[in-house]
């Protein structure tokens, strides 16, 4: 039997190890990488952790069904083309349980493209920074972050996959989803056709019916 020679042993290794590495191209895309929240579990009074991919998904959704959410249907068009929601949120007794510098290390993936920020606000009164985040794929979306922080609070929200953003505000409190997404959406100006739009003026008939009551009741 033919033996190898030690020389190649360095260049077989290397071809195993290219070869069983994970390509650039089957990554999730629009997946952030947080294994440095892990730690913040013991830290916290509540911690939840929440990952509905593939099946889980799909049986979330069963569930809604099931208890009879009247949001159902809305929400199975706004994930239908979504892959993966992941949240991970900590509430913690004291504040400075967490680290800057852990915010930092997500919002280093969130700032850079395919990246790009839509939303950031600050609630002054309670110290709350939010943040939402976009992944273009193209002319669409391909995914979504939400970034909440808080004194007592730590909150990350990411959704893979494309999302329909004309009904992402339907998502607001379902699977760990905070509301800060809701107020994004409430945040835009709604305009009335010119037939439902009423004047914050009572028309002359109006004043006048009015005015008759009032007679009425003073008799």
């Amino acid at each position: 039997m033919r033996t190898l020679k030690t020389k190649t042993l360095p260049r077989i290794f290397l071809v195993m190890a290219l070869a069983l590495a994970p390509l650039p191209g089957l990554a999730q895309p629009g997946k952030l990488e947080l294994p440095n929240l892990e730690k913040l579990s013991n830290k916290a009074a509540v911690v939840n952790d929440i990952t509905l991919d593939g099946p889980l998904l799909a049986l979330a959704m069963k569930v809604l069904d099931m208890d009879g959410d009247s949001d159902a249907k809305q929400v199975k068009d706004a994930i239908k083309g979504v892959k993966g929601i992941y949240v991970k949120n900590f509430e913690f007794d004291e504040p400075g349980q967490y680290d800057q510098a852990d915010v930092q290390a997500i919002r280093a993936q969130l700032t850079r493209p395919p990246w790009s920020p839509i939303v950031r606000s600050v609630n002054k009164r309670h110290a709350q920074h939010s943040e939402i985040y976009l992944l273009k794929d193209g002319d669409k979306i391909g995914g979504l972050a939400i970034l909440v922080t808080g004194p007592k609070e730590l909150t990350v929200v990411n959704i893979v996959g494309f999302v329909d953003m004309d009904k992402i505000a339907v998502l607001g409190g379902k699977f760990g989803i905070p509301d800060e997404i809701k107020d994004k959406d409430d945040d835009r100006p709604r305009h009335k056709p010119a037939s439902q739009q009423k004047s914050d003026k009572p028309d002359k008939k109006e004043k006048a019916h009015e005015d008759m009551s009032q007679d009425d009741e003073d008799q």
